[in-house]
């Protein structure tokens, strides 16, 4: 797995469309000001996580982009796949892989399923809502009381 930097930029600006989810649309000139990414590249990210269902966008003065659904419902995994494809780091560890000689008396294959799985569960078990959770507690910091 490897997180391009349109992968990167999706995922930012998907974090910050589910911190601004309360307030509704976010202009894009906004969102590329929030999250420091160039405009032009912003709109090709947006277009593509539109046709993924993740974001939707509203034309006009008060137009711009907003998440399709509740930050809770959308998780890492789901965007990373979408984006920039399958989470295996390396091909034979795909269901129905055949085009290696060596499949069935490598030591490797089961290190990198393993990898792939552990890998696949922590991303597939973190969604929008708790990265805007740990946002807020980043932004607040620690309260001591005694």
């Amino acid at each position: 797995m490897r997180i391009t930097y349109k992968g990167d930029y999706a995922l930012k600006a998907l974090l910050d469309l589910a911190i601004h989810y309360e307030l509704g649309v976010s202009t894009i000139n906004d969102i590329a000001k929030r999250i420091d990414a160039p405009v032009k590249f912003l709109e090709q990210v947006l277009l593509d996580l539109k046709k993924g269902g993740f974001v939707e966008s509203r034309r006009g003065n008060v137009g711009g982009y907003q998440l399709a659904k509740d930050p809770a419902k959308i998780t890492l995994g789901q965007v990373i796949r979408f984006i920039d494809g399958p989470i295996e780091l390396i091909a034979c560890v795909e269901k129905n892989y055949s085009n290696c000689a060596d499949l069935n008396r490598c030591v490797f294959k089961n290190i990198w399923q393993k990898v792939t799985k552990a890998t696949a569960d922590i991303v597939d078990n973190i969604n929008f809502a708790q990265l805007v959770h740990q946002v807020k507690l980043k932004k607040n910091g620690f309260v001591y009381s005694i």
